[in-house]
Order: C-alpha cells, then sequence, then structure tokens
C-alpha cells in the first residue's frame, strides 16, 4: 500500500512539474520577441513561483490528487486562452498565481476526536477523547450534543441531549473544550427556552451575549447575609403562617393534584405589583423549571402567566417528558445558573423547581445505565449531592457582593402522602422549611389545602412584615389548639365553654384562610381580612358566609378607605391609630352585613 501511495504521489509530482514548465513557456515564448531584456526578472519570478509550489506540495496522496486536479484544470484552461494571454502580457498572470499559492493556507487545525464504540438509551460510550473533562460539552458528527459524565480508563461514558436513533457506531466524537454552559442575561424574560438555553417559543433568537457554567459551585458563608426581606406570594395562609423571605429554600411537598404548582404560580403573579414599579431592590424575576412535565400543561401554564401579564417578568426553562433524561437533569441546573445572574447583579430573583422528584429519577436512570453501583431505591450514592448543590445556590448576598438574592422553591411529589421516602426527606433536611400540602384537606374543599401542622418556615419569621406578625402570632396558636381540641370533639358532646370557643375560633380562622387559585392579596389586604379572624369579631358569624363576608368586606375597603391600606403598607405595620380605625370599620361593615 505505500509502495502505491509513493508512485502516486511521483507521478502526480511530475504533472505539477509539467505545469511548472507550460508556465514558464507559456511567460518566455521565444526570446527573441520583444520583452526579451525582462528574462532575467521572468526567470527569478519563475524560480519563487516554482519554489512556492514545491513547499505547498503535500506529502499526503490524497491532497496531491486534489491539488493536481487543479493543475490540470489550470494547465487546460491555459491551454485554451493561450492567444489571450499573447495579448494580455504574462505578467498579470504570474502575479495572480504567485498570489494564489501564497496566500494558500498551510496551518493545520487540531481536534481531539473519539469514535463511538455502542449507543443506547441516551448513553453513548466513546473511545479516545483522552483528554476530556468532567462534565464538558462533546458534539457528535450528526450535530447532537452530549455531556461526558464517566471517565473510565478506556472510554468516556456521555449522555446525549436528544434523540439517540441519530448517532451510530463508529461516528466521529470530538470535544468542544467547554464546560456545558447557556444564555443568561434580561434578554431571557418572556422567554421559552430548554434546557440548553434555546428558544423553543418560536419568537426567534434570544439576543444573549452573556454565557454563565451551569455547574457553578455555591457562594461561602462570608458573601451571605441572613434572610431578612420578605418574599410575598400573595397566599394569605402562607404569608401569615409559613412566610418566606428573599434567599430561602422553601419546600412545597405533597401528592399529585393538590395543589403544589398553582402555589407556585400564584406566587409568581403576585411579583406584578412589585415589578410594575420603578424601585428595582423590590423587583423579583421569576424562573419557572418544568421538568418532566406534559408538553401541554407546560403551554397551559404560558397562556396562564401571559394572560396574568406575568411573562415579561418570567423565564420558563422547559425539559418535558418526551425530552430525553440528560436534559431533565440539567434543566434545574440551568433555570438556577439564570437566575443567579440576577443574585450577583444585586438584584432579586425567584425560582420554582418543578419538581425535583421527576430529576431524581432521570438522574437514576442515567446513574444505571453508565453502570454506576445503585444504594436505596436504586438511586446512586450522590442523588443527594444532586440536590444539595443545586438547592445552596439559593442565597441571600450582603451589601458588599450587590446585595442580590436567589429564592428557592423546590416541588416534591409524594406517594400516597409518605414524606418519609428517600427523596423527600433529603430535601426537607437541605431546605428552609415545607409547606406540606395534604390530600384529605384537598377533598375537603379547604384550599390551599396547607397543613398548618406539619408546614414550618424556618428562617421566613425573621423576615415577616411586623403588620402581619401583630395579626397571624396569635392565629398559629389558636389553630394549634383548635386541630388538638377537634380530635377529641368528636368523641363527645359535652364540651366547656372555653374549649367550644377554641372550635369556633378554628373553625372561622380555617374558613378564613381559604383562598381562590390565580388571586393573590396584597400584605395590606391580608393583614385587614386576618385582622377581623383574630380580633374575634366573626366568633358569631355563620361559618358559610365567612367567604362572603371577606369577599364583602375586601371591595368596601379597597373602595372607601384606601388611606388605612396606604398607611399599612407604608408604617409596615399597625400602628395604635390604624388600630382604633381598622376595628372601627370592621364593626361599621358587621353591622351592615347581612
Amino acid at each position: 500500500m505505500r509502495k502505491i501511495s509513493t508512485v502516486v504521489s511521483f507521478k502526480y509530482f511530475r504533472v505539477a512539474v509539467t505545469f511548472l514548465q507550460i508556465c514558464c513557456r507559456v511567460r518566455h515564448p521565444s526570446l527573441s520577441e520583444p520583452g526579451a531584456g525582462q528574462t532575467l526578472q521572468d526567470d527569478m519570478l519563475s524560480v519563487r513561483v516554482a519554489a512556492a509550489l514545491t513547499r505547498s506540495i503535500p506529502r499526503q496522496a490524497g491532497f496531491v490528487s486534489k491539488n493536481v486536479a487543479a493543475a490540470c484544470v489550470g494547465v487546460k484552461n491555459l491551454h485554451t486562452t493561450r492567444p489571450w494571454l499573447q495579448k494580455t502580457g504574462t505578467a498579470e498572470v504570474s502575479s495572480i498565481l504567485e498570489q494564489k499559492i501564497m496566500g494558500a493556507d498551510t496551518s493545520a487545525n487540531l481536534e481531539e476526536t473519539g469514535r463511538v464504540l455502542s449507543i443506547g438509551d441516551g448513553i453513548a460510550r466513546v473511545h479516545g477523547l483522552r483528554n476530556v473533562q468532567a462534565e464538558e460539552m462533546v458534539e457528535f458528527s450528526s450535530g447532537l450534543k452530549g455531556m461526558s459524565l464517566n471517565l473510565e480508563p478506556d472510554n468516556v461514558g456521555v449522555v446525549v441531549f436528544g434523540n439517540d436513533k441519530l448517532i451510530k457506531e463508529g461516528d466521529i466524537v470530538k470535544r468542544t473544550g467547554a464546560i456545558v454552559d447557556v444564555p443568561v442575561g434580561e434578554e431571557l424574560l418572556g422567554r421559552v427556552v430548554d434546557a440548553l438555553g434555546n428558544a423553543i417559543d418560536g419568537k426567534g433568537p434570544l439576543g444573549s451575549k452573556i454565557r454563565r457554567r451551569v455547574g457553578l459551585k455555591a457562594p461561602g458563608i462570608i458573601p451571605r447575609i441572613s434572610v431578612r426581606e420578605p418574599m410575598q406570594t400573595g397566599i394569605k395562609a402562607v404569608d401569615s403562617l409559613v412566610p418566606i423571605g428573599r434567599g430561602q429554600r422553601e419546600l412545597i411537598i405533597g401528592d399529585r393534584q393538590t395543589g403544589k404548582t398553582a402555589i407556585a404560580i400564584d406566587t409568581i403573579i403576585n411579583q406584578k405589583r412589585f415589578n410594575e414599579g420603578t424601585d428595582e431592590k423590590k423587583k423579583l424575576y421569576c424562573i419557572y423549571v418544568a421538568i418532566g412535565q406534559k408538553r401541554s400543561t407546560v403551554a397551559q401554564l404560558v397562556k396562564r402567566l401571559t394572560d396574568a401579564d406575568a411573562m415579561k417578568y418570567t423565564i420558563v426553562v422547559s425539559a418535558t417528558a418526551s425530552d430525553a433524561a440528560p436534559l431533565q437533569y440539567l434543566a434545574p441546573y440551568s433555570g438556577c445558573s439564570m437566575g443567579e445572574y440576577f443574585r450577583d447583579n444585586g438584584k432579586h430573583a425567584l425560582i420554582i423547581y418543578d419538581d425535583l422528584s421527576k430529576q431524581a429519577v432521570a438522574y437514576r436512570q442515567m446513574s444505571l445505565l453508565l453502570r454506576r453501583p445503585p444504594g436505596r431505591e436504586a438511586y446512586p450514592g450522590d442523588v443527594f449531592y444532586l440536590h444539595s448543590r443545586l438547592l445552596e445556590r439559593a442565597a441571600k448576598m450582603n451589601d458588599n457582593f450587590g446585595g442580590g438574592s436567589l429564592t428557592a422553591l423546590p416541588v416534591i411529589e409524594t406517594q400516597a402522602g409518605d414524606v418519609s421516602a428517600y427523596i423527600p426527606t433529603n430535601v426537607i433536611s437541605i431546605t428552609d422549611g415545607q409547606i406540606f400540602l395534604e390530600t384529605e384537606l384537598f377533598y375537603k374543599g379547604i384550599r390551599p389545602a396547607i397543613n398548618v401542622g406539619l408546614s414550618v418556615s424556618r428562617v421566613g419569621s425573621a423576615a415577616q412584615t411586623k403588620a402581619m406578625k401583630q395579626v397571624a402570632g396569635t392565629m398559629k396558636l389558636e389553630l394549634a389548639q383548635y386541630r388538638e381540641v377537634a380530635a377529641f370533639a368528636q368523641f363527645g358532646s359535652d364540651l366547656d365553654a372555653a374549649t367550644q370557643q377554641l372550635l369556633n375560633r378554628g373553625v372561622r380562622l380555617t374558613e378564613l384562610l381559604k383562598q381562590g387559585q390565580y388571586c393573590p392579596m396584597a400584605i395590606e389586604e391580608q393583614v385587614t381580612v386576618i385582622y377581623a379572624g383574630v380580633r374575634g369579631h366573626l366568633d358569631k358569624m355563620e361559618p358559610s358566609k365567612i367567604t362572603r363576608f371577606e369577599k364583602a368586606f375586601l371591595q368596601h375597603v379597597l373602595s372607601q378607605h384606601q388611606d388605612l391600606l396606604s398607611a399599612i403598607r407604608a408604617d409596615g405595620q399597625i400602628s395604635e391609630a390604624s388600630d382604633a380605625k381598622l376595628k372601627q370599620t370592621v364593626l361599621n361593615f358587621l353591622s351592615s352585613f347581612e
């Protein structure tokens, strides 16, 4: 084979030399012709041309054949245009040839490549790529991207971001040299993107020039500061009993169809009142990460946010059930990087992971296919680290680092209310509290179906507004006592007056905390309504009338007592004057309410 290649190369070299001779003849038809005085100059030029051509002839037979083919075409063209050359002169042709030869790119573009040994179930085993980094993006010859996860002695385990049917054994895989990153910035607001940051809403390119790695480390202790600003959800039961602060991680946990996503969406819609203002410190940008959901569900959610005029400050990251497991695994980290852009620029952001149970399942699938050893419930040993490194990136930064924050609301789906399963207990231990939703309460008509006894916020009380603390402080205690005596009340009818009073108050407060979907309330509106309940003004009202009373009372206050609401909002607390006025307003309204 080497001998044949040498013969072919020599044959093509002779053709190239012949081409040079033809060039020289064209340039010097006869020394006796006019212009023979330029012979020395032309000879020197021809020598330079020959030397340059000789240097540029590649040693590989394949490249030689291509160059010689071009040379043959050139000879043919020279032969057919010789009369024209004699008319126009050969100096111009020589200069053009010299420019072309001198300008040939002889630099080599080296890329480290490997070959696919096997492909299946979204996992490619690649031979080669000896210097590839962990979590580096690689590119297949079909154009699909992948991420290297398993770095083994003889091969690399690559997860494929897409349909692996486009990849065959033996395909070339090349390194990109870049760890997986996504576009970030305010240009993404109002858009729907996939886990790699590509727009999927049909509104054209994103226009973002800033990119950020998806797997950055969480901030350390020094840049952080304790949670101190409220993150208002607009939901009475949450803002009063399990308050959330900016920079907190609050878990939303419950069975399927108990209203977990509804709480998250209401929270996004409630931020409209802050984002329409001009104060950047009050604005809260939202990122919603949909993991393993139906495409139709995501489309409905985007439509709901658009109808509420909330998409303009929201980014939706979608890795649906039909997407590959690696994309479902990657989506939360991509969304977190987008939120960190706002946090690190002194702004405030809220990110919702809906839900992390499906991310854990996707990661389990990838790990088992990569032959990593399984642990409890077949999850890999580092599934705790999967969620902890994600949720630890939510933080409140101190003023030296911009004072921004990233608040996380992860969602976990339980099976039959089992909060002691592996993934729920992991995430409960990572987060700063949980909002527990119960199926039983949901079907009783108590919506949002929050179990106030099991729900807790470990750091949010420091961020709760003083006005809400004044009215909600006693409500927690009264509801706890109500739950305690309600269990005994069903066994006997002979109850003393104090116990009966506790039951009456508890029933009415429970009714008062009910709230419709997609109608979040401002904090001052919540304070006025809860005030009426905890101060005993509703104790004699039929529980069935509480919801109607709340709606009518709010309309009355909004239309005739705006100054009272403004005072509570401005002061952040209920002053003595506001307390007296609010009490009089409630009594006057109750006297006319039927």
